[in-house]
């Protein structure tokens, strides 16, 4: 393994004598990533949406209905394949896609049915979504997770608003799939 520490460097005519240049160090060092076990305990917590149903589907006593992983999976593919929109960051739509029900990995999916005010819906989503970002290690993945999933909340944004249409257009084609498969007791 390469040692980043300077060996017996020598300084050029310009540098005092008691300065030596190390090499930089590689980038993952300074992207922002999250360690090994940061990551390891995000994406723990980020299983739950593999094993969460969709609740209005499961009110709807659909058979195997989809999760709240498939449901942001099939987001982040829809906002994939779109047409070019003048104004809109399709890579920050994709992204936006992926997180944008990610709190429900610690809050569930609360739907209006639940009883519960959007203002407390969004404390509890807020909250779960800091500690997510904590439990990631904070840092600038953190930080990206946070702004996109507030962005998105907000509706602040034309990529904001776009992801909201595609979240409307996939429960949508999910309730005609169900509706084909005669999935519906």
């Amino acid at each position: 393994m390469a040692s980043f520490a300077s060996s017996s460097s020598t300084p050029s005519s310009s540098e005092p004598a008691s300065v030596t240049t190390n090499p930089p160090l590689p980038s993952a060092v300074h992207d922002g990533a999250p360690s090994p076990s940061s990551a390891i305990d995000f994406l723990s917590i980020c299983h739950r949406l593999k094993t969460t149903k969709r609740t209005g589907w499961v009110r709807k006593e659909v058979e195997d209905s989809e999760s709240i992983a498939d449901h942001m999976y099939r987001m982040g593919l829809m906002a994939l394949i779109a047409a070019d929109i003048p104004g809109v960051d399709r890579n920050k739509c994709v992204k936006m896609a992926i997180v944008h029900d990610i709190a429900e990995a610690i809050v569930g999916d609360i739907t209006p049915s639940d009883g519960i005010s959007k203002a407390e819906k969004s404390r509890r989503e807020q909250e779960a979504l800091d500690h997510m970002c904590k439990v990631l290690g904070g840092g600038s993945r953190a930080k990206e997770i946070a702004d996109l999933w507030v962005e998105y909340e907000s509706n602040s944004s034309q990529e904001a608003k776009f992801v909201k249409d595609l979240d409307k257009v996939e429960m949508i084609l999910q309730a005609l799939e169900y509706e084909d498969g005669e999935k519906l007791l």
